[in-house]
């Protein structure tokens, strides 16, 4: 199981990306900054990184206002 914003729990699956976790997650903003195990990871390596079964992410979005 991965936690993710420590209140939602998604099942792991061998090879599951960054990118593939925000998908399942349905998060689709244009921004969206990834820690895992409180490890921040670059936007441009979201489709490499692996997720480990177990870990703890987090997943912000930014945006911009006043």
């Amino acid at each position: 199981m991965i936690t993710v914003n420590r209140r939602d729990e998604v099942v792991w699956r061998e090879g599951m990306t960054v990118t593939d976790l925000l998908a399942t997650m349905k998060y689709t903003h244009a921004h969206i900054i990834v820690s895992i195990d409180d490890v921040m990871v670059p936007h441009d390596a979201y489709a490499e990184t692996l997720v480990a079964d177990g870990a703890d992410v987090r997943a912000i979005h930014i945006q911009a206002g006043g």
